[in-house]
């Protein structure tokens, strides 16, 4: 009886508490929601997680090819410039791996990627999706800037 006590314990925790990371300023993040042109040659990527309480005590690592940009945890996004016209990786780690989406980025655009939590059989994992223009922007409205930071595992 009490293991299902504290099984039930743990699984609301992971419903339902609230992870945190370090978070920019309001200014910068209000800044980044400004959606101005990346620079000559880039490509723009905005990484964001819903505000949710599905998964709210998980964070999650998030890299752009193999480079740290740091840990999501529930309402916060990232702003990063990449070289354009090439395929750039945006990859999280999952249960067992990370997943990895792949997108070819036009250089002077913006790309929004929702990386959203997932439950398997022992813990949350994490996936990424490319969402349009409209929809980022819609999700990015009530969210904050997180600070790069590190990984908790490599890329």
């Amino acid at each position: 009886m009490n293991f299902v006590k504290l099984s039930i314990a743990i699984l609301l925790c992971l419903l339902y508490g609230c992870a945190s990371v370090p978070m920019e300023s309001e200014k910068l993040s209000s800044l980044a929601k400004e959606y101005n042109p990346p620079a000559s040659g880039k490509s723009g990527i905005y990484v964001y997680r819903k505000d949710t309480p599905v998964g709210a005590a998980l964070k999650k690592d998030v890299w752009i090819d193999s480079k740290c940009i740091g840990e999501t945890a529930s309402g916060v996004f990232f702003y990063q410039e990449v070289e354009g016209d090439q395929n750039h990786t945006i990859s999280t780690e999952s249960e067992f791996s990370p997943n990895d989406l792949v997108i070819f980025m036009q250089s002077g655009m913006h790309y929004f990627i929702e990386q959203y939590i997932k439950f398997g059989a022992f813990v949350g994992g994490a996936g990424v999706k490319e969402v349009d223009e409209a929809e980022g922007k819609t999700e990015l409205t009530g969210l904050k800037k997180a600070k790069k930071g590190n990984c908790s595992k490599p890329g």
